[in-house]
């Protein structure tokens, strides 16, 4: 008696010292109203569900405890919504068709200001063949408008770069890091080195290569790399 009942204490101190996360969500998008929401994370190179709940009347809410805090992303079904970094504290995500946003805890909040950044750069860069159209109606000729454009375009590039390495060279040995180099490499169609990437990781700290996901994608990349050089030869 007195075992099992040092065992259940054992068990209830272990409970009160694990932290929880807690994620409040509000949509006005239709379509997410009804439907079931994941909450996945990466293990073993696959993002596997940790947590679901459904959307009434434009309300979710997400809570469990919390080993440690990690990276996930919010699914509909197969299809994925937006970061999350699940943290102690109060995790409050809007979701709106103009705009995605989590905030409330340190991580997620700086998370979404790099976001916020990043896709005002990504709109100038599209902005840039809105340009193109209205130059050519005004009649200039089209080799002075890729003139004009190319400098606007390696600017914006130029600082779309030093923006995603400054933030994961700030975040090297937390989940930020490794975050958003998963966010930037998932763009490719197989891991391919970049000067970007190669820049990244000749500044990186062991902890921030040894992630799983950075290791295995620099890992392969190389190989490819190798593999890719080997077919030129021949």
């Amino acid at each position: 008696m007195k075992k099992v009942l040092f065992l259940s204490v054992i068990t209830v101190l272990l409970a009160s010292c694990a932290s929880t996360y807690n994620v409040e969500g509000s949509s006005s998008v239709s379509a997410l109203d009804g439907s079931k929401l994941y909450l996945k994370a990466i293990k073993n190179n696959e993002f596997k569900n940790i947590d679901s709940c459904d959307v009434v009347h434009g309300e979710f809410h997400f809570t469990g405890l919390l080993d440690t805090v990690r990276m996930a992303s919010l699914y509909m079904d197969d299809e994925s919504i937006m970061p999350v970094v699940l943290e102690k504290g109060e995790i409050v995500i809007k979701i709106d068709p103009a705009r995605q946003m989590v905030g409330g805890t340190p991580m997620n909040d700086s998370l979404y200001k790099f976001i916020d950044k990043h896709n005002q750069l990504t709109n100038q860069m599209n902005e840039l063949s809105h340009k193109q159209s209205q130059m050519l109606l005004e009649g200039m000729e089209e080799a002075e408008i890729n003139r004009h454009l190319s400098g606007e375009a390696a600017q914006i590039a130029a600082e779309e770069d030093r923006l995603v390495m400054k933030f994961i060279e700030a975040n090297f040995d937390n989940v930020l890091g490794p975050g958003v180099f998963m966010m930037i490499t998932s763009q490719y169609r197989y891991p391919i080195l970049t000067p970007q990437i190669e820049d990244i990781m000749s500044k990186a700290t062991q902890k921030f290569k040894d992630d799983p996901y950075v290791k295995d994608y620099y890992q392969t990349a190389q190989e490819n790399e190798k593999r890719m050089s080997g077919v030129e030869k021949e």
